[in-house]
């Protein structure tokens, strides 16, 4: 349906900032479920173990390079534009190297466990996780329901639209579309169009079909146990 063109009130002016909402839901999900899913693996199961490792090694790059773009663009913006709100974005950025130093600590014990699938290894990751997952979640708590009103606030569309373009690089070409998966799993059509509107037409074809096909197929392997 072919909308009729207004000229822009200052709403429509503003970034639709819920789509960081739908970002951080697979973060969300995901840090739940992988200890979940590490806690299950069989003793020197490593094959399951490569499995499941390698799903949150992708999670984790997914982070990366979220947090990147954060880093790059959005806290730079916000202590420049937010005023008297810079001290939330220093919480903020104190709350980023918080995670990454959790995920400095989960990446050699997670290696370890996948080469090895010990049990005393494995629930020292899923501990760890947890551990990661709590401070990550407060994080997000605080980004969504105080951050995210600022960046609407203060920042252009482009500007927001520009964060997804920062930090590609920690991620391969083979976990880019299964991130992408991720990130559309739970979304309502509303939202999955407004993922898929920022993508070249050809690029939304291919995700929603043998994307599609191939994240089932991989997303059911990871939680088969």
């Amino acid at each position: 349906m072919t909308r009729t063109r207004h000229p822009q009130t200052q709403q429509e002016s503003q970034p639709d900032v819920h789509e960081m909402v739908v970002v951080h839901r697979v973060f969300r999900r995901e840090l739940v479920l992988v200890p979940q899913l590490v806690r299950k693996v069989a003793a020197g199961d490593t094959n399951r173990a490569r499995i499941v490792g390698g799903h949150l090694q992708l999670v984790l790059a997914g982070l990366e390079m979220h947090h990147t773009g954060e880093d790059a663009l959005l806290w730079p913006l916000l202590l420049e534009r937010a005023a008297p709100s810079t001290g939330l974005v220093e919480t903020m950025q104190a709350q980023h190297r918080r995670v990454d130093e959790y995920a400095d600590h989960v990446a050699p014990v997670l290696e370890e466990w996948m080469s090895r699938a010990s049990e005393v290894r494995g629930e020292q990751l899923a501990q760890l996780l947890d551990r990661f997952a709590e401070a990550l979640f407060e994080h997000l708590d605080l980004e969504e329901r105080e951050i995210l009103p600022l960046a609407r606030r203060h920042l252009s569309i482009a500007e927001w639209d520009s964060l997804g373009d920062h930090g590609k690089e920690s991620m391969t070409a083979r976990q880019l579309p299964l991130m992408f998966g991720c990130v559309v799993e739970d979304t309502d059509v509303e939202e999955r169009a407004q993922v898929l509107g920022h993508l070249p037409a050809p690029v939304r074809v291919l995700l929603r079909t043998v994307g599609a096909w191939h994240y089932r197929c991989y997303i059911t392997r990871v939680r088969a146990g």
